[in-house]
């Protein structure tokens, strides 16, 4: 290993994993590797990386799902210093798009091992080429494009990894966040630096879900409100054994009180945990007053909060290098802001949404998380959605989309829903219109909310 590289945080992950030896790191297709196992997977593909011409500092795209031969391909690229670009099974529509955005050079197959040469693309930014000099690994991942094309996240491996220098409680750990989600590469980075287990999940089904946690005992469970909504909802949790569930970590959006408080019931052993990070910052460390509250701090070593009209800002010593394809949003002094509105108290914040989704209803603010919560109150509702339309006199209106059980009348339930509303919101918050849908239409494959339906401004 380079000297560039020698005495790293990079070092310190391979020297545990080797240390560990015989203990198990991952489960796959029902099969557990060991460390060492995992090991000798990330030699043989450093040798057949090298036999076909993938070098330090080359942008590699790959596709696929945790498995073994996944992440000892991504611990490969990250051992001989290239660039990693993953891409999960659900883009594969955009990832040529994606592709050329992020620059990539090689797409390697996981399954065959075959490593092909990209087209030649346009010279690399200049982020890239800093990235080159320190001869650290890097790692690129895209935000959602929602409002927008997508823009690609350029991280060093070294600076991420630097956070997890301080060992933690090893967890037997589902690999729930995909690969190609900062979160979900922090989740594997923490896991394999700490010690723990990473079970890979499959489809991310409910059931999936839960067969896993009962197969292979799992004792944390990170994932979204809009997951454990599913999971509430589907009642598949009934006929599993959830008990070893210590924790469960929820985040990348606000979670409903209704949702919090069935949870808790369902699965009474585990800590409820509310975690909050960025793809352009990294994950901060919070702690709630309790396991019922929605208020939290952030924060913890490299990282400083402060709100500013209302909204959250950070400055983060593992930061993104920038974007490739966009101005920074990282001011001069390192802080950015989050775009996510805050209410605060103290030294604790709670989330009340995103700026960007609020709905201004005849010059009045209505935020959608506010309105789901009551919705959900509603029985015979499983989830919902809220967002603005343009309105002729309103400037924008409030619609409600919701997902009903299958045998619930659906006159019945939009009047309770409407009634409901009416008694517990001002009457400008109040949806004009609910709208039956299929409960998949309501959240995307990384398991948030869709809101980017209407005219929110």
């Amino acid at each position: 290993m380079s000297d560039a590289l020698r005495r790293s945080h990079i070092d310190s992950l391979f020297e545990g994993l080797e240390r560990r030896g015989n203990a198990p790191a991952l489960v796959a297709d029902g099969v557990t590797a060991s460390c060492s196992a995992v090991l000798s997977e990330v030699d043989a593909w450093t040798r057949d990386l090298s036999r076909q011409g993938v070098a330090r500092g080359d942008i590699c795209g790959f596709a696929g799902d945790y498995n073994l031969a996944t992440v000892s391909l991504m611990l490969a690229l990250i051992k001989i210093g290239a660039i990693l670009t993953p891409f999960s099974q659900h883009v594969s529509g955009e990832r040529q798009g994606l592709a050329e955005i992020a620059g990539t050079q090689w797409a390697i197959d996981p399954t065959t091992r075959v490593a092909v040469r990209e087209p030649s693309r346009p010279a690399a930014p200049d982020l890239i080429g800093r990235l080159r000099a320190e001869g650290h690994a890097g790692l690129i991942v895209f935000t959602s494009g929602s409002s927008g094309n997508p823009k690609a996240i350029l991280h060093d491996v070294e600076r991420v990894a630097s956070k997890f220098s301080t060992p933690r409680k090893p967890w037997r750990m589902l690999l729930m966040l995909l690969m190609d989600h900062f979160g979900g590469f922090n989740t594997l980075l923490s896991c394999l630096f700490d010690g723990g287990v990473g079970i890979c999940v499959g489809d991310r089904s409910p059931l999936s879900v839960c067969q896993s946690i009962e197969a292979f005992r799992a004792e944390l469970l990170p994932t979204t409100p809009t997951f454990l909504g599913l999971l509430i909802g589907a009642g598949i949790w009934k006929n599993h054994d959830l008990s070893s569930l210590k924790l469960i970590t929820y985040g990348a959006e606000p979670m409903p009180p209704s949702i919090l408080r069935r949870i808790a019931e369902i699965v009474p052993n585990a800590e409820l945990k509310q975690t909050y990070g960025l793809s352009e910052l990294g994950v901060l460390r919070s702690s709630s007053p309790d396991a019922g509250s929605l208020w939290l701090r952030i924060g913890g070593g490299g990282f400083e909060t402060r709100v500013v009209d209302g909204e959250l800002h950070i400055r983060s010593s593992s930061s993104m290098l920038g974007y490739l394809n966009a101005p920074s949003p990282i001011d001069e002094s390192g802080w950015m802001n989050t775009g996510d509105l805050v209410e605060q108290q103290g030294d604790l914040i709670r989330f009340i949404g995103r700026k960007s989704e609020i709905i201004n209803v005849g010059g009045q603010k209505v935020f959608p998380t506010e309105v789901e919560s009551v919705i959900l109150e509603v029985e015979d509702i499983l989830d919902a959605v809220v967002f603005g339309i343009p309105h002729r006199l309103l400037g924008n209106a409030v619609v409600a989309q919701v997902a009903i059980r299958p045998a619930s009348d659906p006159a019945t339930v939009v009047e309770k829903a409407r009634d409901h509303c009416l008694e517990r919101l001002q009457k400008y918050k109040v949806p004009l219109k609910f709208e039956i849908v299929d409960r998949e239409s309501l959240s995307s494959h990384r398991s948030k909310k869709v809101r980017s339906r209407g005219k929110t401004n």
